[in-house]
């Protein structure tokens, strides 16, 4: 790039992240939030302050509005993914910068990299749910952060 007078690209080796799967991985397992619910996740509804995400119910599949705690990785990971990935309302924007519409290339190509096999992008949820109820947090809470309208989807 330097030598076509180009302005060169911050190097790889100092970003915290190389591409958006890192950090919705990160996210994904730490929330529980849905794919859907990812793509959907515009900067404004994430709140540093508070250390909330809201999923808000325009976006979520029970049309239900719900306030998702941020741990310390989610928080670190979303801080440190907001200085790098520009200026795009969304959380996780597509190349273009509006709505990424889907990561199945890539993830498939995580996967097939890491010898990890029948492993869908909704069994994140699961093992959000798993570690909590393990945590013995109550059912009735694993049912609001996961934004389940019955409690027994969250039995399942």
């Amino acid at each position: 790039r330097a030598d076509r007078g180009q302005e060169l690209f911050p190097s790889l080796l100092e970003a915290p992240f190389t591409d958006h799967l890192k950090p919705m991985v990160l996210v994904s397992l730490n929330t529980g939030m849905r794919r859907g619910e990812l793509f959907d996740l515009k900067w404004s509804e994430v709140n540093f302050q508070t250390k909330t995400i809201t999923a808000a119910g325009a976006t979520t599949k029970t049309s239900d509005t719900r306030h998702i705690p941020m741990n310390k990785e989610t928080f670190s990971v979303l801080e440190e993914w907001k200085k790098q990935s520009g200026k795009s309302q969304y959380v996780f924007p597509s190349q273009s910068g509006g709505r990424l519409e889907d990561v199945k290339s890539s993830w498939q190509g995580l996967l097939e990299r890491a010898g990890i096999e029948a492993f869908r992008w909704h069994d994140m949820r699961h093992d959000f749910a798993s570690r909590l109820v393990m945590a013995g947090v109550p059912l009735n809470t694993v049912r609001d952060l996961l934004g389940h309208a019955d409690i027994k989807m969250t039995l399942r």
